[in-house]
């Protein structure tokens, strides 16, 4: 029974910037007030994660167990946590929700007062500790929930119980990748049936643009992105139209405004590329 006791797990611990991960013995506590641990079975990578491995303008913060796009099982929880038990299929989740501040209860928003993202805090809010360590010395957190670890401790509002028939090889890239592409075309862009939509980069997020597109109906999806390999896969999840900026002579808001009559209805830019950025802006027709 290792509910309350510390377990000893495997864990890729990020020890300095942009050195390889280590594999690693560590101590995992066991989950304090408000706080649920998880075993996990699937952890994907987000190239959030290589990005704050290489520390590249951010704060370094380190020794560190990096990792949010994962699925896993229930442990244990801690005290005041009733909405889950253990053996609950779960994700961890980034942006959590702690249900009860203004945010948590508006429509329009999902940043938490409490669980927002914070990419600089290392330690739980209950406390101000770490749950990892290693010979007495800590191990820091990474967004609330380190997945490249066989467990790891979050808290209760930055876990969603799923399905319990749900593949956690598959789901897992709901945690992040998906839900983040899809979010932004269903619940920001919010396109009508009909509309035209450009996606701007087909990585794993602008693939789950593009799937949000085709759920709402758009009749014309544009995806543009400087890898023609990219273009098969895309029309797999509602792409109908591919564009390369390479193949072009001329700025691609100016291409896209041409196939368009002016301009496409919505555009959503997946890359964090700021030319990127101002294209897909600009490619959107005037009201």
């Amino acid at each position: 029974m290792s509910s309350g006791q510390v377990i000893r797990c495997k864990a890729a611990v990020a020890r300095e910037a942009g050195k390889p991960l280590v594999i690693e013995e560590v101590e995992v506590a066991p989950p304090q007030k408000m706080e649920v641990r998880l075993k996990i079975h699937f952890t994907s990578l987000c190239h959030t994660d290589v990005y704050f491995w290489e520390a590249k303008g951010q704060h370094p913060l380190f020794p560190r167990i990096l990792g949010h796009e994962a699925g896993g099982i229930v442990e244990s929880v801690g005290e005041g946590v009733t909405e889950l038990k253990p053996g609950d299929k779960v994700l961890p989740i980034f942006t959590g929700e702690c249900g009860e501040c203004r945010h948590c209860k508006s429509e329009e928003s999902n940043m938490c007062d409490l669980l927002r993202i914070n990419t600089d805090r290392g330690v739980m809010i209950n406390d101000g500790k770490t749950r990892f360590s290693k010979d007495g010395q800590p191990i820091y957190h990474f967004l609330g929930t380190s997945t490249f670890s066989e467990y790891t401790v979050v808290h209760s509002g930055c876990v969603a119980k799923i399905n319990p028939d749900a593949p956690l090889d598959k789901v897992c890239v709901l945690s992040c990748g998906i839900s983040t592409g899809m979010g932004a075309t269903l619940n920001v862009a919010k396109p009508k049936k009909g509309m035209s939509v450009a996606i701007f980069g087909l990585g794993a997020v602008g693939l789950a643009a593009a799937e949000g597109a085709r759920i709402a109906g758009a009749s014309r999806i544009i995806g543009i992105d400087l890898n023609p390999s990219r273009a098969k896969e895309a029309m797999k999840f509602g792409v109908t139209e591919f564009v390369n900026p390479k193949d072009h002579d001329k700025p691609i808001h100016e291409v896209i405004a041409a196939m368009t009559d002016g301009g496409v209805d919505r555009s959503v830019e997946c890359t964090g590329n700021v030319k990127a950025m101002i294209s897909a802006f600009e490619c959107v027709h005037d009201l």
